[in-house]
């Protein structure tokens, strides 16, 4: 029995793609979907640790491999679907870490938390269905804008800057992927949601010796709310009949049930939300396949 404040339809024949299913939020939506006759795909990192987090879930599941942070994985990923696709749930991602580059020479977080997820969507598109839904959070309000001149931080990188700014990015990616879909008569919704604040492990791989200590530990024990609430606005976004492009997360912002949320006017900028799509293709080489 469903006991999560989302009443979710009845899913049976229908498959979804979990990015970072083998944990934290991306492991509970992956639950839930699967419970409600889903067949979900656990695209993670590490397969042994997916297939671990698999025998205990509900339901028909599969676990892939999938580095969001290195290109030829993503394209590797993509090239092996076949069949069609309903949700894709575009939920990994890391926060805050030290500087670093990726594979493919881009800062990590930009690359991991968006440009991953852009080739992805791009590449699985045609395969999509019915909805994208995009992991973002409260703290793209912090960025006020993406930093065209100098997107991978080269001067003044700070962890929690860069973080922000991929947050912001997910954004933005929705409101053009939307505006796309739309143009192209595409029936699929692009979608994006944030948890608020939910006890995951995401917290305690940041930089900084404080996101290390018992600090972080004891403000998800007393604080947060747990990672089974915080996926309740991603299963809302995914399931629920919401707006085209809408935004979602928990009423109080750190926590509460699901619904629509707050975004911050640089979240709204249709004209950034062009320009980061341009810069999004050059660095991925993957463009939109959808013509209307």
């Amino acid at each position: 029995m469903n006991s999560t404040p989302v009443v979710l339809p009845d899913l049976t024949g229908r498959t979804a793609v979990v990015t970072g299913a083998n944990s934290g939020l991306g492991l509970e939506t992956a639950r839930v979907l699967a419970r409600r006759g889903a067949r979900v795909v656990l695209a993670v990192r590490d397969e042994e640790r997916g297939r671990a987090a698999a025998a205990d879930l509900p339901g028909e599941t599969e676990v892939r491999r999938l580095d969001l942070a290195d290109l030829s994985s993503v394209r590797g990923f993509a090239a092996s679907w076949s069949g069609g696709l309903h949700l894709l749930v575009n939920n990994a991602g890391v926060m805050a870490v030290p500087r670093s580059r990726t594979v493919d020479g881009f800062e990590r977080q930009f690359a991991t938390n968006h440009l991953g997820h852009f080739a992805l969507t791009n590449l699985l598109l045609e395969h999509i269905t019915g909805r994208v839904v995009t992991l973002s959070s409260g703290l793209h309000a912090a960025a006020r804008g993406i930093n065209f001149d100098d997107v991978d931080f080269e001067r003044g990188y700070t962890p929690y800057r860069a973080y922000n700014q991929s947050k912001l990015a997910n954004l933005l990616f929705t409101l053009e992927l939307q505006r796309r879909l739309t143009v192209a008569g595409s029936p699929v919704l692009a979608v994006a949601a944030h948890p608020g604040y939910a006890a995951t492990n995401l917290q305690s791989h940041g930089a900084g010796a404080v996101s290390r200590t018992l600090l972080t530990r004891v403000g998800n024990r007393l604080f947060a709310q747990s990672a089974a609430a915080g996926a309740l606005p991603t299963l809302y976004a995914a399931t629920q009949d919401v707006p085209p492009a809408g935004f979602f997360g928990p009423r109080w912002l750190a926590g509460g049930v699901p619904g629509p949320s707050w975004r911050s006017p640089a979240a709204r900028d249709a004209g950034a939300a062009r320009r980061l799509w341009e810069l999004s293709e050059e660095r991925t080489g993957v463009s939109f396949p959808l013509r209307g």
